[in-house]
């Protein structure tokens, strides 16, 4: 299994307009493209000196192969679509992660 993590820090000004697209619009475009079982949002809490609030997303990938096959076709056009909608208001940097094991109780 695979991890696909996007980390965004998105300016307060937009905040509440963002997490409502991302929300009802792109998670779900991204999840839609049939490459990734799951996604989850989560509030990175540690303050940036830039400002703004950092969210971490991660979808869950079954493969290499698939999250390279999302690379090549859906991840220009949803980048695209982040950029023209919410232009110089985020910064965003992307990982990639394979799991090794997983724990539970």
């Amino acid at each position: 299994m695979y991890i696909y993590n996007v980390t965004i820090n998105i300016d307060e000004s937009i905040h509440d307009q963002w997490i409502e697209w991302m929300q009802l619009v792109h998670i779900p475009e991204v999840l839609a493209t049939g490459k990734f079982s799951k996604a989850l949002m989560s509030q990175v809490l540690v303050k940036e000196d830039m400002g703004g609030i950092t969210y971490s997303i991660q979808y869950s990938c079954a493969s290499k192969e698939l999250l390279m096959s999302y690379y090549q076709e859906d991840a220009p056009r949803l980048r695209e679509e982040v950029e023209k909608k919410f232009r110089n208001k985020f910064g965003a940097f992307r990982t990639e992660m394979k799991i090794v094991k997983e724990f539970s109780n």
